[in-house]
This record gives structure tokens, sequence and C-alpha cells, in this order.
């Protein structure tokens, strides 16, 4: 399968739920062409409202039609879908606990020559915090597909989040992801590798080129950030030794965050987190920005190296 971005799955899967009998609408701030919820649109002109550019409006609305019984899942940008509306979020859906599937598109620097206003690094921080909110970083256009069914199939709020740049593929089409699971995609004994969204592509490059320097990574995918698959995580780290986050994220709040409380309360080893540190994005190519701010495979390999050091 060639690369395809995680958005891409997005309005497809909404369409095949809806034909397999789930009652689902989606809310959308005027950007259904650009997160693909336009696709529901199309072939259920009834079940897709557009608020226009109004994402506080988009949340409410959702609400609304979540307390009549409805699932419904919500669009826009990551900067806007989250951060724009986040007391709606908060005060509504989540104190609520309302069947609602916040999923926008446009996540990290991969969003690429919008720039920083447009590249959302805090969403999985301020998401995760929320009590009850359970938070989802597909890594290729499979494990999207997967993550808005598990959404649509499990009640109460969800937050996945989707990209807008191309993305190699990690998951053999028709492969079923579970919320709350990690998954060991390479297996190794010197350091252990836990990425998620984008950066899981880059970790496996990265672990190609550590082995070729004799250095032994293990792969996990923490497609499920929240629950947290402490299990898998804590297998591996107490057979290496040592850990490395890898996310296209802020590195405050979000992945290496959730993985610095597990080890900290659990098995406490040396922690390295690949991720923007405490600034906003710049306008550029993704592969560009991807090395800028050291998320590439290089960046990994560099930190892998360092934490090893560290042993």
């Amino acid at each position: 399968m060639a690369a395809e971005a995680t958005r891409a799955g997005y309005g497809e899967t909404l369409v095949e739920l809806v034909g397999e009998g789930l009652d689902i609408m989606a809310v959308e701030a005027d950007l259904s062409g650009s997160t693909t919820t336009n696709k529901l649109g199309k072939a259920h002109p009834d079940r897709l409202v557009n608020v226009g550019i109004a994402e506080q409006n988009m949340i409410d609305v959702a609400a609304g039609l979540a307390l009549a019984g409805k699932t419904v899942f919500t669009g826009s940008f990551a900067a806007f879908g989250t951060g724009r509306c986040y007391d709606q979020i908060r005060n509504t859906v989540c104190y609520g606990e309302l069947d609602v599937k916040v999923a926008p598109t446009h996540a990290g620097v991969t969003v690429g020559p919008d720039g920083g206003s447009h590249q959302m690094l805090e969403d999985v921080s301020l998401m995760r915090g929320l009590p009850g909110m359970r938070v989802l970083v597909p890594a290729d256009y499979t494990a999207a597909k997967q993550a808005i069914r598990i959404a649509a199939q499990t009640p109460g709020p969800f937050y996945v989040r989707l990209g807008r740049a191309k993305v190699p593929q990690v998951y053999e089409e028709g492969f079923e992801l579970e919320l709350g699971r990690a998954y060991v995609l390479r297996e190794g004994d010197d350091v252990t590798l836990v990425a998620n969204g984008v950066e899981v592509a880059e970790a496996l490059q990265a672990a190609e080129q550590l082995a070729s320097q004799g250095i032994s990574a293990e792969v996990i995918d923490a497609f499920s950030v929240k629950p947290f698959d402490k299990e898998t995580l804590l297998a591996s780290v107490r057979k290496t030794g040592c850990v490395v986050s890898c996310e296209e994220h802020s590195t405050v709040g979000g992945l290496g965050s959730a993985v610095a409380d597990i080890i900290g309360e659990n098995c406490p080893v040396p922690l390295e987190r690949v991720g923007v540190r405490d600034e906003f994005g710049t306008s550029g190519d993704p592969s560009e920005l991807l090395a800028e701010y050291g998320l590439d495979a290089a960046g990994i390999v560099e930190k892998a190296k360092k934490v090893l050091a560290r042993k």
C-alpha cells in the first residue's frame, strides 16, 4: 500500500460505519474537504452539520446531538478543534460523559507550510489531562481507520489525532488494533523506542540504522496514549534498561510524559525524549521540519545513543 495520510481514513470510515448500522453524525467547522468529513456528507447529507468557522459551537452542537442519542464526530484542524474549544470539550463533553469523538486533522509540524499557528503541538497534553477522555494517535492509514472504529464503537469521549501529510504504511490492511494496547513492531535487547503517530515509521527506520551499528532496538507503537498499555512498556524496559519516547508533539505533557509517569512509578530507567522542546513550529516541508526538530530517524538514533550512554 502506498503512503497515505491518516486523515484520508476518516470520512470513508464514517461512511462505512453508517452502512453497518451505526447512528453516526459529524459536525464540521467549515473544513470538511480538508478533514474528509465531506465524504460522509456526500453519502448521507443529513448526517453532516457544518456550523461554519465556529469551533466552540461545533462542540456544543455535537454535544446536543449526543444527548439526542447520536454518536458524534467533530472535525476542524487540531489547533482549533482542541485549543479554541477546550472549555466546551472539558465542561460539556467530558463533564457530561457524552458520546462525542473529537477527531481533528492537521496535527503536528507535518502540517508543513501553514506554520506555527496551525501546527498543534499541545493537543495530546490537553486531551490526556481530561477526566474520561481516551486518546488515540494512529501511525498510518490503517491504524487511523481502526481508531475511528474504536471511538465509534466505544461509548464516551475520545480524542483521535489525525495528520495532513502522507505517511508510510506500518500495518497491513485489515489489521485490528485495540483500545489500551501497545504493539511491539520490532524486538530488541539494548534500547526501547516507544513512538506513535508519524514517529512510528521514523522509529522503525532508526532501528534499522542502529542495527547496522550493532545496537538492537525494540520498537513499540503506543497507539493508545490513554489508556496506556503499561505492561507492554514495562516488559520492554525491564529487558532493555532504557527508553526513548518519540512523538510529533511537545515534550511537555504528551507521550514522553506518559512514559515518564509509568517508568518513574514502576521501573526507573534512563529516558530520553524525541519531540518539540517547548517552542512553536515554523513553516517548511514536512520532511524538513521533522529533521529541523530532531524528529526524524537520525534524531531518534542520536537520542538512542545518548540514553544508552546513561545505562
